[in-house]
């Protein structure tokens, strides 16, 4: 060990910010830009490393500071990461105590609950030094000049905080396959009337821009340090950047939308991923024009496959109108199709930008009906011949200082949850995966983060589709794979070009129209000398949208 600081990155998932790997948050790379600025060497270590190395963690005593940043205030479900739990918190809390100054901070401060359907605690971590509370980099600096641990979001600072620590990422275990979540703005709009009645987003007041030059200003720093892949995330609706303002719903302003995709190019002209996150469809529905000419200007500006995620949470009026929420099920259909007009256009096979949208079960005012509701507005959605990316089925997560802490109807309808869950994975998800994503379409540069007899792999991206590669394939490989099957949450994919003279049976038989025991029947007449002969084998039509694909 040769720093003096370490960053244990215990992973943060919050309504406007994402830092599960592979993606990396910003509360991490600021805090790494105030011990930089300071002269203080630092590590960082992932909470997933330290499980692996029980002998780095009795290390970390060594250390004259320790940081650790976690918190999730929305359940999810991750592939590549687990997030830090309450006991692993308090058991290297107890472990530090007394031997080197310990900082816990993130959005482990509003509370913590293991899952969703359960309410957060806020209780003490013990052991820990102290908390860092509010923004974590500016806690941490006014800690380390002999002040509270307290902070507030000053851009002024952040900015160049962002800049100064974007090396940390070299260390991330991922790199280079790291996304850095990139803050445009921090806060609500509607927190004076309290936002939606769950969301933790309004404790950070009302909103606070970012300079898209200071945006750029980070890219390049992080460009410089390896990084490719980008996601504009951490901001509650991107469509309200650079706005003048107007109330909850404030009018987007496409051109300063066109600004900030364009520097951030300059910044890194060699970027291979920049997504975008969070949209509040209320403001397309409310500002129809601008915001189809800002997401105009998103689509010319970002690469494509990229999602706009929707917090719809019901398409019940009752519930949208106890819980305050963004818009009522016309609104947000309206913006789904309006999503649709602009981004579901194709390159390179798949589409520049759809919609994702979340639903949550729990709120105020939910009933029986509430679930039949819901179902009929995704019915709507696919008649009606639309895409969505995906759909976010959860429980709430109440937090302390939200409406929905006290007003709630959690546990009132679990039955009812999880039955249309599995409806909505079994009757829509499949159907609509196969209108997104339909049979030979290429994803390219598929990273494999599993191997195994079926090695599972995704693309750098905003909710990237899993892809489940019936082959062993070494973990990090990067390939092309076309889409050979559909399943819930996923689909079965074979690498590009597909080797048909020489994949293995197991791996034939996903192909389009080739039963098992067909396959099997495939590989004996091999070799094929060209996609006529092997026609000639296969004769089912389902097959013809990857012979393009094949080689022999």
């Amino acid at each position: 060990m040769t720093s003096d600081a370490i960053i244990i990155d215990g992973y943060v998932d919050e309504p406007a910010c994402l830092g599960v790997p592979p993606y990396i948050s910003p509360y991490i790379r600021t805090v790494a830009g105030v011990f930089a600025e300071r002269g203080i060497t630092t590590d960082y270590a992932t909470i997933d490393q330290l499980r692996r190395d029980p002998m780095r963690v009795a290390g970390l005593s060594a250390y004259k500071y320790v940081v650790m940043i976690a918190g999730v205030t929305v359940p999810g479900k991750y592939l590549a990461g687990t997030p830090a739990t309450l006991t692993e918190l308090q058991q290297i809390g107890f472990m530090l105590r007394g031997r080197t100054v310990s900082l816990l901070g993130g959005p482990i401060g509003f509370g913590y609950s293991p899952q969703g359907g359960a309410k957060a605690v806020i209780q003490a971590v013990s052991g820990w030094t102290a908390m860092l509370h509010g923004e974590p980099a500016a806690a941490l600096d006014a800690y380390l000049s002999g002040g509270e641990p307290e902070g507030v979001c000053r851009y002024a600072d952040f900015d160049r905080w962002a800049v100064l620590g974007a090396d940390i990422i070299r260390k991330h275990p991922f790199y280079p396959f790291v996304m850095c979540e990139l803050e445009t703005a921090k806060g609500c709009s509607r927190a004076v009337s309290g936002g939606c009645s769950f969301c933790t987003e309004p404790f950070y007041g009302l909103p606070k821009q970012r300079d898209a030059g200071a945006v750029a200003d980070e890219v390049r720093a992080l460009a410089v340090a390896g990084a490719a892949h980008f996601r504009l995330g951490r901001q509650p609706d991107l469509l309200a950047f650079g706005s003048a303002g107007g109330g909850e719903f404030p009018t987007p302003d496409p051109d300063a939308l066109r600004k900030l995709f364009a520097e951030i190019r300059s910044a890194a002209p060699s970027l291979q991923t920049l997504h975008i996150d969070n949209i509040n469809p209320g403001t397309i529905a409310r500002h129809e024009e601008a915001s189809r000419e800002a997401l105009a200007a998103i689509v010319a500006g970002h690469t494509a496959g990229d999602i706009a995620a929707f917090g719809m949470e019901s398409a019940d009026p009752a519930v949208v109108a106890a819980n305050n929420l963004k818009g009522d099920a016309d609104a947000v259909f309206r913006a789904v199709e309006i999503v649709n007009e602009i981004g579901a256009i194709r390159r390179d096979g798949i589409p520049e930008l759809l919609p994702g949208l979340n639903f949550i079960s729990g709120l105020a005012g939910e009933t029986a009906e509430t679930f039949a509701l819901n179902d009929a507005f995704l019915q709507r959605i696919f008649a009606a011949g639309l895409m969505v990316r995906r759909v976010n089925i959860r429980q709430l997560m109440p937090f302390e200082g939200t409406r929905a802490y006290a007003d709630n109807t959690l546990g009132q309808h679990d039955k009812l949850f999880h039955q249309f869950k599995e409806r909505v994975r079994e009757t829509f998800d499949v159907p609509m995966l196969e209108r997104v994503f339909p049979i030979g379409t290429v994803l390219r540069d598929v990273i494999i983060e599993v191997s195994g007899t079926v090695s599972f792999g995704r693309q750098m991206g905003t909710y990237p589709i899993l892809c489940g590669i019936p082959m062993q394939i070494p973990t990090g490989t990067v390939l092309d794979a076309a889409v050979v099957s559909h399943g819930q949450r996923s689909v079965t994919a074979l690498p590009v070009p597909i080797e048909i003279n020489r994949m293995n049976a197991a791996a034939l038989k996903w192909l389009p129209g080739v039963s098992k025991k067909a396959a099997v029947n495939v590989a004996a007449k091999r070799p094929y000398a060209d996609a006529a002969a092997f026609r000639l084998v296969v004769s089912a039509d389902a097959v013809d949208p990857l012979i393009g694909l094949m080689r022999f």
